[in-house]
Protein backbone atom coordinates (compact mmCIF):
# COMPACT_ATOMS: atom_id res chain seq x y z
CA UNK A 1 0.00 0.00 0.00
CA UNK A 2 2.84 2.42 0.78
CA UNK A 3 4.94 1.78 -2.31
CA UNK A 4 2.61 0.50 -5.06
CA UNK A 5 0.13 2.95 -6.59
CA UNK A 6 -1.73 0.18 -8.42
CA UNK A 7 -2.28 -1.72 -5.19
CA UNK A 8 -3.90 1.35 -3.66
CA UNK A 9 -6.18 1.59 -6.70
CA UNK A 10 -7.11 -2.09 -6.33
CA UNK A 11 -7.98 -1.60 -2.67
CA UNK A 12 -10.15 1.43 -3.40
CA UNK A 13 -11.97 -0.48 -6.17
CA UNK A 14 -12.43 -3.44 -3.83
CA UNK A 15 -13.87 -1.20 -1.13
CA UNK A 16 -16.37 0.33 -3.56
CA UNK A 17 -17.46 -3.08 -4.87
CA UNK A 18 -17.87 -4.60 -1.41
CA UNK A 19 -19.85 -1.63 -0.10
CA UNK A 20 -22.07 -1.78 -3.19
CA UNK A 21 -22.59 -5.51 -2.62
CA UNK A 22 -23.61 -4.90 0.98
CA UNK A 23 -25.89 -2.00 0.04
CA UNK A 24 -27.57 -4.01 -2.72
CA UNK A 25 -27.86 -7.07 -0.46
CA UNK A 26 -26.48 -9.61 -2.91
CA UNK A 27 -26.79 -13.30 -2.09
CA UNK A 28 -24.06 -15.05 -0.06
CA UNK A 29 -22.87 -16.97 -3.13
CA UNK A 30 -22.65 -13.77 -5.19
CA UNK A 31 -20.75 -12.04 -2.38
CA UNK A 32 -18.34 -14.99 -2.17
CA UNK A 33 -17.70 -14.84 -5.93
CA UNK A 34 -17.04 -11.10 -5.74
CA UNK A 35 -14.68 -11.58 -2.80
CA UNK A 36 -12.77 -14.33 -4.63
CA UNK A 37 -12.45 -12.15 -7.73
CA UNK A 38 -11.08 -9.29 -5.64
CA UNK A 39 -8.62 -11.56 -3.83
CA UNK A 40 -7.43 -12.98 -7.15
CA UNK A 41 -6.65 -9.48 -8.46
CA UNK A 42 -4.79 -8.60 -5.26
CA UNK A 43 -2.91 -11.90 -5.45
CA UNK A 44 -1.88 -11.19 -9.06
CA UNK A 45 -0.69 -7.70 -8.10
CA UNK A 46 1.40 -9.12 -5.25
CA UNK A 47 3.00 -11.64 -7.60
CA UNK A 48 3.63 -8.87 -10.12
CA UNK A 49 5.39 -6.76 -7.48
CA UNK A 50 7.47 -9.75 -6.39
CA UNK A 51 8.51 -10.47 -10.00
CA UNK A 52 9.49 -6.84 -10.55
CA UNK A 53 11.61 -6.83 -7.38
CA UNK A 54 13.37 -10.06 -8.32
CA UNK A 55 14.02 -8.87 -11.88
CA UNK A 56 15.47 -5.58 -10.63
CA UNK A 57 17.68 -7.50 -8.21
CA UNK A 58 18.92 -9.95 -10.84
CA UNK A 59 19.18 -7.47 -13.71
CA UNK A 60 19.66 -3.85 -12.57
CA UNK A 61 20.38 -2.77 -16.14
CA UNK A 62 18.10 -3.09 -19.16
CA UNK A 63 17.70 -6.56 -20.64
CA UNK A 64 15.06 -7.80 -23.13
CA UNK A 65 14.26 -10.84 -20.97
CA UNK A 66 13.79 -8.61 -17.92
CA UNK A 67 11.33 -6.51 -19.90
CA UNK A 68 9.47 -9.65 -21.01
CA UNK A 69 9.22 -10.89 -17.42
CA UNK A 70 7.84 -7.58 -16.16
CA UNK A 71 5.40 -7.19 -19.07
CA UNK A 72 4.13 -10.75 -18.61
CA UNK A 73 3.60 -10.25 -14.88
CA UNK A 74 1.76 -7.00 -15.54
CA UNK A 75 -0.31 -8.81 -18.17
CA UNK A 76 -1.33 -11.36 -15.56
CA UNK A 77 -2.73 -8.55 -13.41
CA UNK A 78 -4.64 -7.19 -16.40
CA UNK A 79 -6.15 -10.62 -17.13
CA UNK A 80 -7.17 -10.99 -13.48
CA UNK A 81 -8.70 -7.50 -13.47
CA UNK A 82 -10.66 -8.27 -16.64
CA UNK A 83 -12.00 -11.45 -15.08
CA UNK A 84 -12.98 -9.59 -11.92
CA UNK A 85 -14.66 -6.90 -14.01
CA UNK A 86 -16.72 -9.49 -15.88
CA UNK A 87 -17.70 -11.20 -12.63
CA UNK A 88 -18.63 -7.88 -11.05
CA UNK A 89 -20.75 -6.89 -14.03
CA UNK A 90 -22.61 -10.21 -14.18
CA UNK A 91 -23.47 -10.01 -10.48
CA UNK A 92 -24.02 -6.30 -9.84
CA UNK A 93 -25.65 -5.42 -13.16
CA UNK A 94 -28.83 -7.27 -12.22
CA UNK A 95 -29.15 -4.97 -9.21
CA UNK A 96 -27.76 -1.68 -10.49
CA UNK A 97 -28.97 -1.44 -14.11
CA UNK A 98 -32.72 -1.43 -13.24
CA UNK A 99 -32.14 1.41 -10.73
CA UNK A 100 -30.00 3.30 -13.25
CA UNK A 101 -32.68 2.81 -15.91
CA UNK A 102 -35.32 4.39 -13.69
CA UNK A 103 -33.06 7.39 -13.07
CA UNK A 104 -32.53 7.86 -16.83
CA UNK A 105 -36.28 7.67 -17.40
CA UNK A 106 -36.85 10.44 -14.83
CA UNK A 107 -34.59 12.90 -16.68
CA UNK A 108 -34.66 11.63 -20.22
CA UNK A 109 -36.71 12.58 -23.24
CA UNK A 110 -36.43 11.55 -26.87
CA UNK A 111 -35.64 14.83 -28.60
CA UNK A 112 -33.50 14.96 -31.73
CA UNK A 113 -33.58 18.75 -31.79
CA UNK A 114 -32.74 18.94 -28.10
CA UNK A 115 -29.70 16.71 -28.61
CA UNK A 116 -28.37 18.84 -31.47
CA UNK A 117 -28.97 22.05 -29.52
CA UNK A 118 -27.30 20.59 -26.44
CA UNK A 119 -24.11 19.67 -28.31
CA UNK A 120 -24.01 23.10 -29.97
CA UNK A 121 -24.55 24.89 -26.66
CA UNK A 122 -21.77 22.85 -25.06
CA UNK A 123 -19.42 23.79 -27.90
CA UNK A 124 -20.29 27.48 -27.55
CA UNK A 125 -19.87 27.39 -23.77
CA UNK A 126 -16.45 25.74 -24.09
CA UNK A 127 -15.28 28.35 -26.60
CA UNK A 128 -16.54 31.18 -24.38
CA UNK A 129 -14.78 29.80 -21.30
CA UNK A 130 -11.55 29.35 -23.25
CA UNK A 131 -11.75 32.91 -24.56
CA UNK A 132 -12.23 34.25 -21.04
CA UNK A 133 -9.33 32.21 -19.64
CA UNK A 134 -7.07 33.19 -22.54
CA UNK A 135 -5.54 29.71 -22.70
CA UNK A 136 -5.42 27.44 -25.74
CA UNK A 137 -7.42 27.72 -28.94
CA UNK A 138 -11.08 26.89 -29.61
CA UNK A 139 -10.04 23.50 -31.03
CA UNK A 140 -6.97 22.58 -28.98
CA UNK A 141 -5.56 23.05 -25.50
CA UNK A 142 -6.77 25.30 -22.73
CA UNK A 143 -9.46 24.83 -20.14
CA UNK A 144 -11.87 23.11 -20.36
CA UNK A 145 -11.13 20.24 -22.73
CA UNK A 146 -13.45 20.63 -25.70
CA UNK A 147 -13.10 17.00 -26.75
CA UNK A 148 -14.07 15.81 -23.26
CA UNK A 149 -16.99 18.24 -23.13
CA UNK A 150 -18.43 17.17 -26.49
CA UNK A 151 -17.78 13.47 -25.80
CA UNK A 152 -19.61 13.58 -22.47
CA UNK A 153 -22.35 15.75 -23.97
CA UNK A 154 -23.04 13.09 -26.59
CA UNK A 155 -22.82 10.28 -24.02
CA UNK A 156 -25.27 12.09 -21.75
CA UNK A 157 -27.67 12.75 -24.63
CA UNK A 158 -27.51 9.11 -25.72
CA UNK A 159 -28.16 7.99 -22.15
CA UNK A 160 -31.17 10.23 -21.60
CA UNK A 161 -32.67 9.68 -25.05
CA UNK A 162 -32.44 5.89 -25.01
CA UNK A 163 -33.01 5.26 -21.30
CA UNK A 164 -31.00 2.06 -21.76
CA UNK A 165 -28.54 1.51 -18.88
CA UNK A 166 -26.12 -0.70 -20.85
CA UNK A 167 -26.00 1.66 -23.83
CA UNK A 168 -25.48 4.52 -21.38
CA UNK A 169 -22.53 2.83 -19.69
CA UNK A 170 -20.92 1.97 -23.03
CA UNK A 171 -21.40 5.57 -24.22
CA UNK A 172 -19.75 6.96 -21.11
CA UNK A 173 -16.95 4.40 -21.44
CA UNK A 174 -16.30 5.66 -24.97
CA UNK A 175 -16.42 9.28 -23.78
CA UNK A 176 -13.92 8.41 -21.05
CA UNK A 177 -11.59 6.88 -23.64
CA UNK A 178 -11.80 10.03 -25.76
CA UNK A 179 -11.02 12.16 -22.71
CA UNK A 180 -8.17 9.91 -21.65
CA UNK A 181 -6.58 10.26 -25.08
CA UNK A 182 -6.19 13.99 -24.41
CA UNK A 183 -4.14 13.12 -21.33
CA UNK A 184 -2.03 10.59 -23.20
CA UNK A 185 -1.30 13.16 -25.90
CA UNK A 186 -0.46 15.70 -23.15
CA UNK A 187 -2.77 18.26 -24.66
CA UNK A 188 -4.77 18.72 -21.45
CA UNK A 189 -4.29 18.20 -17.74
CA UNK A 190 -6.52 16.00 -15.61
CA UNK A 191 -8.24 19.08 -14.19
CA UNK A 192 -9.02 20.41 -17.68
CA UNK A 193 -10.41 17.05 -18.79
CA UNK A 194 -12.61 16.69 -15.70
CA UNK A 195 -13.82 20.27 -16.07
CA UNK A 196 -14.71 19.62 -19.71
CA UNK A 197 -16.52 16.40 -18.83
CA UNK A 198 -18.63 18.17 -16.21
CA UNK A 199 -19.44 21.06 -18.56
CA UNK A 200 -20.55 18.65 -21.29
CA UNK A 201 -22.72 16.50 -19.02
CA UNK A 202 -24.31 19.28 -16.94
CA UNK A 203 -25.12 21.60 -19.86
CA UNK A 204 -26.63 18.71 -21.83
CA UNK A 205 -28.84 17.67 -18.91
CA UNK A 206 -30.07 21.24 -18.47
CA UNK A 207 -30.82 21.70 -22.17
CA UNK A 208 -32.67 18.38 -22.44
CA UNK A 209 -34.67 19.17 -19.30
CA UNK A 210 -35.76 22.43 -20.93
CA UNK A 211 -36.89 20.58 -24.05
CA UNK A 212 -38.69 18.02 -21.89
CA UNK A 213 -40.67 20.78 -20.16
CA UNK A 214 -41.72 22.42 -23.46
Amino acid sequence: MRTERHMRSHFIAALVVLLAALFLRVSPIEFALLALSILFVLFAELINTAVEALVDLASPGFHPLAKTAKDTAAGAVLVAACGAGIMGYLILATYILPLYGRVLTMFGTQSDLGTVVAVLVVTIVVIMIKSLSGKGTPLQGGSPSGHAAVAFSIATAVSLNTGNPLISLLSFALATMVSHSRLLMRIHTMREVIFGSLVGAVVTILVLLVFKSL
